[in-house]
């Protein structure tokens, strides 16, 4: 620091009050230190709204549930990961050391690396090169290059030496994912319904086939027997009066017949069906959704935007709530073509109105358990052991789909409300749900044992 106790501020040759040290050293650190003539670092919503851009594109895509899922979690990992190595962390002491894989230190020089760049850049070429419709973020890589360039946060003559680092992690993780058997499945014996009694068959209005039948092939992150997160089966068919069966078709129909509006606005809110068609004459119209798991990757934004969140906590946890929805998907995909069970409105047509209609559209997969129950419950173990019980947040995940921002006093309500909206949709029975709901929680407590024992 400069020393100085006093000094007279020439203008127009008349000099004017004199300036204390104090005022002196900020003059010095605004105008003469180009160091701190520079931007703040780089705000965490960077990353977060980045992340929004690859949701984008699987709704442009019409992207599974199960396999948004799998794309999140290897872009966000990407960017943990990114993150780490930039910042030297030894590779036994992250994320993905925790799980099922195993991925070597890079070796390269870190010195000129910008973290928030390489880790935001990694998941941008991760998501890239998995996606259909992919390309279409390399207009989001330029815009990401040139925000860090314009903001000084990056020298251009360090460009090439970021990129380089950052596609040499995204490349590492992309070897994760094309050897988890996704690329097989094409190849596997194609689904056909069964056509008997209480099993699934294709719902209207679309009729669409089933739905990644062989889902259960694709390795996981951390779950390593998926009979251990086996539901009980669910109840057997039967339209004896009083039978299980009988009871929970019967409540589907009377429930959604007397619903109040907040049922219907739970229902909607919790909808998150990519696969959602409306007819206007002989024309089918696809309706933009975000996935299950995508509405939770929001919540997880917010509450970590909420929670004022550093950079690589931001990282880990949605790292860490993506890789499990990934597994929670692969366990909930494999009951489903197990059971193989047939869904409220193809039952309730047959057996008891065939006028009546759900409130929401029916997914094209079997019913048992509850996908929703299952992702959410799990989110809602990951989340509430990072952020704390009785965490309360605002979720505006879907107000970009048209849907009103919902406040929540916790995660688990957050998740109960997922489950129950089901129900009032029309398009799961109870004992799905409440399986459904083990099933995530069994999931997430293990998930929590591997990272944090």
């Amino acid at each position: 620091m400069i020393e100085m106790k006093r000094f007279r501020l020439k203008m127009n040759s008349k000099y004017i009050f004199p300036y204390k040290e104090s005022t002196l050293s900020i003059l010095f650190i605004l105008f003469l230190n180009p160091i701190f003539a520079q931007k703040k670092n780089p705000d965490i919503s960077i990353f977060i709204d980045n992340l929004f851009h690859i949701t984008e594109v699987m709704v442009t895509d019409v992207a599974s549930p199960p396999a948004a899922a799998r794309f999140y979690a290897y872009s966000t990992l990407a960017a943990n990961l990114a993150w780490d190595q930039a910042n030297m962390i030894p590779i036994e002491e992250s994320l993905i050391s925790k799980s099922n894989h195993y991925i070597p230190s890079i070796t390269d020089d870190t010195g000129n690396i910008n973290p928030h760049f390489v880790a935001t850049y990694s998941m941008l070429e991760v998501g890239k090169q998995l996606m259909p419709s992919g390309k279409l973020l390399s207009y989001k890589q330029e815009n990401l290059i040139d925000l860090f360039i314009k903001s000084k946060w990056i020298p251009k003559k360090q460009l090439d030496q970021n990129l380089n680092f950052a596609r040499s992690v995204a490349m590492q993780i992309l070897t994760i994912a094309y050897n988890d058997n996704y690329n097989r499945l094409s190849t596997l014996t194609r689904y056909s319904p069964k056509n008997k009694e209480g099993y699934w068959y294709p719902t209207p209005p679309a009729y669409m086939g089933a739905i990644e039948p062989e889902w259960r092939t694709i390795a996981p992150f951390f779950i390593q027997n998926l009979s251990l997160y086996k539901p009980k089966p669910p109840a057997p068919f039967s339209l004896d009066q009083g039978s299980s069966f009988r009871l929970q078709l019967e409540e589907v129909y009377h429930v959604t017949s007397n619903l109040e509006e907040e049922s219907k606005l739970i229902a909607n809110f919790w909808d998150c069906n990519p696969f959602m068609v409306q007819y206007s004459g002989h024309m089918a119209i696809g309706i933009k959704k975000i996935s299950p798991g995508g509405h939770w990757v929001g919540i997880t934004g917010i509450a970590s935007q909420k929670a004022q969140l550093n950079w690589q906590e931001t990282l880990y946890i949605h790292a860490l709530v993506s890789m499990g929805l990934h597994d929670a998907f692969i366990s909930c995909w494999e009951e489903k073509y197990d059971s193989d069970r047939v869904r409220p409105e193809s039952a309730i047509n047959k057996y008891l109105d065939e006028s009546w209609r759900p409130l929401l559209q029916t997914p094209p997969f079997p019913e048992y358990t509850s996908g929703h129950s299952v992702v959410s419950s799990m989110s809602a173990e990951l989340l509430t052991h990072y952020f704390g019980d009785n965490f309360d947040f605002i979720d505006t995940s879907e107000v970009y789909f048209g849907l009103p921002e919902r406040p929540f006093s916790s995660f688990y309500q957050a998740a109960e409300e997922a489950a129950v909206s089901r129900l009032y949709g029309g398009i799961h029975f109870r004992d799905a749900i409440e399986e459904g709901t083990n099933q995530g929680k069994s999931i997430g407590q293990y998930i929590l044992k591997r990272v944090d024992p």
